[in-house]
């Protein structure tokens, strides 16, 4: 299932641990990476690789906020919903967000390109409401500031399209 390349490096770095399980993250992650998200016969593979069982796996992975066991976005937008965005304004941003996207909180737009998901305290709150998106911080967010990030994200996106049209 994974890639051979992908399956040495993960080898490797497995290989330079003390104990295989100390980079359970790690692997999930660079698995992800690749394919986007953790299906379940990647959490197999992973388990296998860690020589773990797949339900400590799931375990972590249910509870670090950066894997993703169904399909995601390009663009994943985890909005803060700590106490501190919720005083600072993440009611109006998340609607915001929600208008602007089409979508409600969980959801992904039909192109495929952004996610919305909550996260807990992101640990950005002397700038809230915030936000991340593909985990990079955004922070002191208004509905313009939202505006521009998903236009910008939306014109590197569509221009990376066209240069592999273009290359086709």
């Amino acid at each position: 299932m994974l890639p051979d390349q992908l399956r040495q490096h993960l080898q490797k770095v497995i290989s330079e641990a003390e104990y295989p399980r100390e980079k359970a993250i790690e692997v999930m992650y660079e698995i992800q990476k690749h394919f986007g998200y953790m299906s379940d016969a990647a959490m197999q593979e992973a388990a296998r690789l860690l020589t773990m069982a797949p339900v400590e796996l799931e375990e972590l992975a249910t509870f670090y906020d950066f894997i993703f066991r169904e399909p995601v976005g390009k663009y994943v937008i985890q909005i803060c919903d700590s106490a501190m965005c919720w005083l600072d304004g993440y009611e109006s941003i998340l609607e915001h967000l929600c208008a602007r996207l089409n979508i409600r909180l969980g959801e992904t737009t039909s192109d495929g390109l952004f996610t919305l998901l909550p996260a807990c305290c992101i640990g950005y709150c002397d700038r809230s409401p915030a936000m991340l998106i593909n985990r990079r911080v955004y922070g002191r967010l208004t509905a313009e500031k939202i505006d521009r990030i998903l236009d910008r994200l939306r014109s590197l996106a569509e221009s990376v399209q066209t240069d592999q049209a273009t290359m086709s």
